[in-house]
């Protein structure tokens, strides 16, 4: 199976979005899987990410060696990004065919947060605030990463983090059920087809 993920943005998401959809193939009984990050284009932002032109460009392009689409981007808070999401999905399966899909998940609320959950973090953090936190990423993963002292590292750290993070996938799944366990479901209703 070839899959291919189509972050907002590919210069910082690469490193964390391979890793952990990676091991989320093998969870679901796919270790053979091949995972690519989408680098042509570059979106550069959200608000390319959710333009249909954008994602049908996209598709267009790579429909021929790709099994399964990935949007995956930010929620930043946005109660409507669902919603947004949903309707690119629609669209997208109008164009595909065969035995290709085309999915789409909103990190709650930024992909930061995957990273992490499979991380021990400091002990006067609470999970929930992290979640809960429109702005993880400046709050809590730069943060994070500074204590490792890997912000000079490719991704100012993710690369590394998410590396170790992918390796809990299963408290990833856990500690994230509104976004991961749901794109998890999902891809395995497509599996199981």
């Amino acid at each position: 199976m070839n899959v291919l993920v189509i972050p907002e943005d590919f210069r910082k998401d690469q490193y964390m979005l391979k890793p952990i959809i990676t091991a989320m193939m093998e969870a679901l009984g796919k270790p053979k899987t091949k995972v690519r990050v989408c680098q042509d284009p570059l979106l550069g932002g959200i608000n390319e990410a959710l333009k249909w032109e954008r994602i049908s460009e996209i598709i267009e392009r790579y429909k021929g060696m790709v099994n399964l689409f990935l949007l995956c981007v930010d929620r930043d808070g946005k109660e409507g990004r669902r919603g947004m999401l949903d309707n690119i999905s629609q669209q997208a399966a109008n164009i595909l065919t065969g035995n290709r899909l085309f999915l789409a998940e909103n990190a709650w609320q930024e992909i930061e947060v995957w990273v992490l959950a499979g991380h021990d973090l400091p002990a006067d953090w609470n999970w929930q605030f992290i979640r809960n936190e429109i702005n993880p990423k400046e709050t809590y993963f730069l943060p994070f990463a500074a204590q490792r002292n890997i912000l000079d590292a490719p991704g100012e750290g993710r690369k590394l983090l998410a590396q170790e993070a992918a390796r809990r996938y299963s408290r990833i799944r856990q500690l994230c059920p509104e976004d991961i366990a749901v794109l998890e479901n999902r891809i395995n209703s497509y599996i199981a087809g």
